[in-house]
């Protein structure tokens, strides 16, 4: 026996009896005719049935296949039809849900009337067109107004018997629009202005019934609303409610269908076919609010959310729907959220890739980025300066107004005003702008957060591969410099990485400081020094060789070390006598930050390897490294020796790492 009667004949009920057929419940659908049935196809588990039935016929309908269930998804104004069936089932005790459309949202520039007479009513006190998207069923009660036949355009179904009766109440020719539906707000709009109407008549027939689409398209031709009431203040759930009852009920293992649709810049018009396909097909679409606006149609239900977790954790709470799409902008392996979801999601999660930002603008401009280093600087740390120093192209993502203006600041700070910026915002909109000036003009620049750059650096200097910077490269006072030759084997023995947090302490000229800085350019450097003629030095360091991500703290460690952020590897070349309060306050903020200390004399190696042996490192390793410079005297070279030097590795490195 069937399991469950299905009264539909509306979008709900034929999505109700598939998702049951499909999951392998039987289900008897009950349409009113047999136009009705063509939205519904016969299978093992799916039995159609064409006819109108009487509250009596309902009842001997539900004696004879004696279902668990009884949904009433018929249309929210076929009211006399509900009432048989909510009657017929309380006659049999039978369950009875009752399944609603959603009414929209109101509207001030709407009329909302409680009947069809008394939108005749209203209708009769006004003049001008209009366009009845009410059906054929109480087309007659508009007759009553002056004129009707020169005012009225009415679109019905194009069925002989529904063309037939508007034609016997004198509707013909352009005034009767035979079509089937769903409409766009596009077409309801021609119309509208095909026949230049000034009131559009409608019932609130829910998203499903293309309300929302006539209402605005009514609005955006300056056409009045007026809106005719449900006939029936009724309780019941959404169709999703009632899908996910079902599949509670009949303990339904559902199988989600996601697509992760990088969706582009924004504009529908930049989808792929592939993406435009996953969006029709599916139930549901997921995605942050502009993102899912974007590409939103009719037929979705519409989450607003961005966060993975939370995607993950809506999905799980809600197997009725199947279809899903999750919106993300540009291209779904370009800086995206798809990374994270397909951990959550599994590895069965399709993937539809956008057209990302990059390829788009860079188009646009008439420029090449298989040369081009791509970042983000959207939500997150990036060293622009230091990548387009070094390099000759670079393109970025934004995040904020000021985002062009702050770089370009920036970048005449560190002597590279004449850096020309291409700037895109709002790609793919209306409101697209795309241009390109020196980044010297731009200082003041008031733009669009949702923006890209692209830098061109004719003057770009290639970054050194390795460690070990001319002395004469760096600008020198009087402050001590750690020497060419010493800084390169300190620095090979720090092993920094891209993204390393480094301290300086003791700083000297910052020659350490800026070498750290242009390895760990994706990390932050701090230079750590109490002289101040010394930080000025620094200073001038880090704009000649714009390290951005170099910090200047003046002051003595280990006070100055306190407020900044947890180090991952920390260079001491001058302790001012303090090296156990340093070394402790290092471990104290991580315990496995990897330290190298340089020593010129036997005390203050001494009193290292103290300390490496009061607080336990597993790893240590000494070079005393002792370099001699040839020096020219007329004809011949004598090599002139350097102070030694021990070059003093350690770390604490875990069990497990072990």
């Amino acid at each position: 026996m069937d399991k469950v009667i299905v009264f539909a004949g509306t979008t709900e009920g034929c999505e109700i009896c598939r998702f049951l057929s499909d999951h392998g419940v039987s289900v008897y659908a009950c349409v009113a005719t047999e136009y009705g049935s063509r939205s519904l196809k016969e299978t093992e588990f799916l039995h159609v049935s064409a006819a109108r039935l009487s509250m009596e016929e309902m009842e001997e309908l539900i004696e004879r296949l004696q279902p668990e269930i009884v949904v009433d998804a018929t249309h929210p104004y076929a009211a006399e039809v509900t009432e048989n069936i909510r009657t017929a089932c309380s006659h049999k005790g039978q369950a009875y849900w009752r399944v609603l459309r959603e009414q929209g949202e109101k509207e001030e520039r709407a009329v909302y009337v409680e009947s069809t007479a008394a939108a005749v009513e209203y209708l009769k006190k006004t003049t001008g067109n209009i366009l009845l998207t009410t059906g054929s069923k109480e087309l007659s009660a508009f007759t009553a107004l002056p004129d009707y036949q020169n005012r009225i355009f009415a679109r019905v179904l194009s069925l002989p018997t529904v063309l037939t009766a508007c034609a016997e109440i004198g509707l013909v020719g352009k005034h009767l629009i035979g079509m089937q539906g769903p409409f766009s707000e596009e077409l309801n709009a021609a119309m509208l202005r095909q026949y230049d109407c000034r009131y559009l008549v409608t019932k609130d027939t829910g998203k499903a019934g293309g309300f929302l689409e006539k209402i605005n398209a009514a609005l955006s031709c300056g056409a009045v609303p007026v809106i005719i009431g449900r006939p029936l203040k009724e309780e019941g759930m959404t169709v999703r409610e009632c899908l996910r009852k079902l599949t509670e009920h009949f303990s339904l293992r559902t199988r989600q269908e996601i697509t992760l649709l990088g969706i582009g810049m924004g504009s529908r018009d930049t989808l792929t076919i592939e993406g435009q396909k996953a969006l029709e097909q599916a139930e549901l679409v997921i995605g942050a609010r502009r993102i899912a606006d974007a590409v939103r149609m009719p037929h979705h239900q519409v989450i607003y959310e961005y966060r993975s977790e939370k995607i993950a954790e809506y999905l799980s709470e809600h197997p009725e729907y199947t279809r899903i799409v999750v919106a993300l902008s540009g291209d779904v392996g370009f800086y995206s959220g798809a990374r994270k979801l397909l951990d959550l999601l599994g590895k069965e999660t399709k993937v539809v890739c956008g057209i990302s930002s990059v390829v788009y603008f860079m188009a646009k401009v008439g420029l090449s980025w298989d040369d081009a280093k791509i970042v983000s600087a959207h939500g997150r740390s990036c060293n622009l300066v230091s990548l387009i120093r070094h390099h000759r192209k670079v393109f970025a993502i934004l995040g904020t107004e000021d985002g062009v203006a702050e770089l370009a600041r920036k970048l005449v700070f560190y002597g590279m005003g004449e850096v020309l910026l291409y700037v895109g915002e709002n790609l793919s909109y209306k409101t697209e702008k795309v241009f390109c000036m020196p980044a010297e003009e731009l200082t003041e620049y008031q733009g669009d957060p949702l923006s890209v750059v692209c830098a061109v650096n004719e003057e770009a200097v290639p970054k050194p591969a390795v460690h070990g910077m001319p002395d004469s490269e760096f600008i020198r006072g009087k402050a001590p410099m750690t020497k060419e030759e010493v800084r390169t084997v300190s620095l090979s023995k720090l092993r920094l990485t891209e993204d390393a947090l480094c301290y300086d302490v003791g700083a000297g000229t910052g020659s350490v400081s800026i070498e750290m800085a242009l390895r760990a350019w994706k990390g932050q450097v701090y230079a750590i020094e109490k002289k101040g003629e010394a930080a000025d030095l620094i200073l001038e360091n880090k704009r000649k060789f714009g390290t951005d991500n170099l910090e200047v703290i003046r002051g003595t460690a280990p006070e100055a070390l306190e407020a900044l952020p947890v180090p991952t590897h920390a260079f001491i070349g001058g302790s001012s006598g303090n090296l156990r309060e340093i070394v402790e306050l290092l471990l104290q903020k991580n315990g496995e930050v990897r330290i190298v200390i340089n020593c010129i004399t036997l005390e203050t190696v001494s009193e290292t390897l103290s300390v490496i042996r009061e607080f336990g490192f597993t790893e240590t390793e000494i070079v005393q490294l002792a370099a001699s410079r040839a020096k020219e005297l007329g004809r011949y070279h004598m090599m002139m020796g350097e102070n030694p030097i021990y070059i003093i590795s350690c770390q604490k490195i875990s069990k497990e790492e072990a």
